[in-house]
């Protein structure tokens, strides 16, 4: 059991040149390993701030009183009584 142990440990600190060997059944058109890491990404840049708003004050207010009215209609269908039942 020992012996097991220590030889998974020995091969495990081979990981990284088991890596670089070449695999087998790899087709012959495989792109090639990037000899450099990929970068990280770039997370906290930032587009730049728009020079106008998206919406005009007028056109939000609009649209909102729309978005009310249409709350409404539906709210009033929604309760009406019902007539015709059996």
């Amino acid at each position: 059991m020992a012996a097991l142990f220590a030889s998974a440990l020995a091969i495990g600190g081979c990981s990284t040149q088991i890596a670089d060997m070449p695999g087998v059944g790899l087709p012959t058109d495989a792109p090639q390993r990037p000899k450099e890491a990929g970068a990280y990404l770039p997370v906290h840049d930032l587009p730049p701030d728009r020079e106008e708003a998206a919406m005009k004050p007028a056109e939000l207010a609009k649209i909102q009183a729309e978005l009310v009215a249409a709350r409404d209609r539906q709210a009033s269908t929604g309760t009406a009584p019902k007539t015709g039942t059996k």
